[in-house]
């Protein structure tokens, strides 16, 4: 880290301010949609989505937390909350002893498959249909390659 730390210029933060705004204002109304149709969280939408596209349905534990780049004990409360509600499993991994697969359930895929339909709903009224298909395209490279940096950096 520099001595010195260059301060973001007014357009530079009138953008990063920006993008804030808009993540906490669609994650927060996203969040809110699936709580009161599906009874899920976002982060228990964010887990089952990526159990119900793994192969045979399960991740490794340490793998789904960096894929939802989580902390090891906020992935384990989570996967704890949600295997208490019938949503996932928790196995043992032969290969490795100390590690474990978050498994979804019959359950978890009954749910995940009711609370979508909504969700995209909510994600094409919201995050899509206010853009031109051009803006879509520009967005997504945009996000793409700061994505990219950010698994550059990956400590």
């Amino acid at each position: 880290m520099n001595k010195q730390s260059q301060w973001l210029t007014p357009v530079e933060q009138r953008a990063w301010r920006s993008v804030i705004r808009m993540y906490e204002r669609l994650d927060g109304r996203l969040s809110r949609g699936l709580q009161s149709e599906s009874c899920l969280s976002g982060s228990d939408y964010a887990v089952l989505v990526n159990l119900s596209e793994a192969p045979d349905g399960r991740m490794r534990h340490v793998d789904l937390a960096r894929c939802l780049e989580w902390e090891k004990s906020r992935m384990s409360h989570q996967v704890s909350r949600m295997a208490k509600r019938g949503l996932v499993d928790r196995q043992e991994c032969p290969e490795d002893g100390r590690g474990a697969f978050v498994v979804i359930t019959p359950e978890g895929r009954e749910v995940i498959a009711k609370a979508a339909p909504r969700h995209v709903s909510d994600v094409r009224r919201l995050f899509i249909e206010p853009l031109t298909p051009d803006e879509l395209q520009a967005f997504a490279r945009m996000a793409d390659r700061i994505v990219d940096r950010l698994e550059e950096e990956r400590c």
